[in-house]
């Protein structure tokens, strides 16, 4: 049980508390930042996480006194609970989302704040020739919520197409199309105005492959001229928020998308918040994990139009 003060505030774990204290290797790997747990365990059972020294087994725990390496540099384990922080970007054409780029060219990356003992994760991506909203956070299990192809989280973009889809073509597109990897299919489409042949849609998908929209529309013997993510899940892009500027989301909307996800428990004392998840592997959950609800729960972020979500227009 924590601790408080008589002003109310959380008191440090005694040592003996800490060591008592243990948790799952790829799970403490995570909550530090190092990727999503089903990328640690991988990690770990390729030989390249020591723990004192010593080579790592998936399944291992860890203490606070322990040394755990990562390919030989020593990670900083973070041992209080505390919310994890989630970045919002919009992202202007141009800049590519991977910290590494043979060509050179700008990244994502090279805006973002540092972290201590810790990294930003992408939640999704948006190919070079797309702008809008990305979600980064320090926690590899809100990205894995969010962004894996299982839990089918909506991302909502505006397009801008050269030239007009008929009533036949929006419903082969909610129908599904035919791809060299696979059918795919948005969950709605409505017109969004636009002048001369220049024609806007705003179209909803619960997928993220690559460049799947170019994709979709290409197989119609249509160009996109502009693509902008508008939403990914509950997040919102803000009007507010300019190419190339970036905003930390409040920890109370923090909060809430956590319960959006199913990742925060119901207990919440003081200035300790238990992040929540569960202890089993990710390689044994296999599909039986519950998705976020559909079109339920507030929405994060700037309250923009919301009624394809809220009357479930196709």
């Amino acid at each position: 049980m924590p601790r408080y003060s008589y002003k109310g505030r959380p008191l440090k774990a005694s040592p003996d508390e800490l060591e008592d204290h243990s948790e799952k290797l790829q799970k403490a790997l995570a909550t530090a930042g190092m990727g999503s747990r089903r990328e640690m365990e991988q990690l770990i059972a390729d030989g390249h996480v020591t723990i004192n020294g010593m080579p790592a087994k998936v399944g291992d725990r860890v203490k606070p006194n322990d040394l755990v390496k990562v390919n030989g540099r020593l990670v900083r384990l973070s041992w209080k609970r505390q919310v994890p922080r989630v970045l919002i970007y919009h992202k202007p054409e141009g800049e590519i989302v991977s910290r590494d780029d043979p060509e050179g060219r700008p990244s994502v990356f090279d805006r973002l704040p540092s972290i201590r003992g810790g990294r930003w994760i992408t939640v999704g991506r948006l190919d070079f020739n797309t702008e809008g909203l990305l979600v980064f956070t320090t926690n590899g299990d809100l990205a894995n919520r969010l962004s894996h192809p299982r839990y089918e989280v909506e991302r909502e973009y505006a397009v801008r197409l050269l030239g007009a889809l008929t009533g036949e073509q929006m419903k082969q597109l909610l129908d599904g199309v035919e791809l060299d990897d696979g059918v795919a299919q948005l969950e709605s489409i409505v017109p969004a105005g636009g002048e001369g042949v220049n024609q806007w849609y705003r179209l909803v998908i619960r997928e993220g492959r690559n460049r799947e929209v170019r994709r979709i529309m290409e197989h119609l013997g249509l160009t996109v001229s502009r693509l902008i993510r508008v939403r990914f899940g509950p997040i919102a892009m803000p009007s507010r928020l300019k190419r190339g500027m970036q905003e930390e989301m409040p920890e109370n909307e923090v909060q809430e998308l956590l319960k959006w996800c199913g990742l925060l428990k119901g207990n919440e004392r003081g200035g300790d918040r238990d992040v929540a998840v569960d202890d089993e592997p990710a390689s044994a959950r296999g599909n039986h994990d519950e998705r976020p609800p559909r079109n339920e729960g507030p929405k994060i972020g700037h309250p923009y139009r919301r009624r394809l979500l809220n009357k479930g227009e196709r």
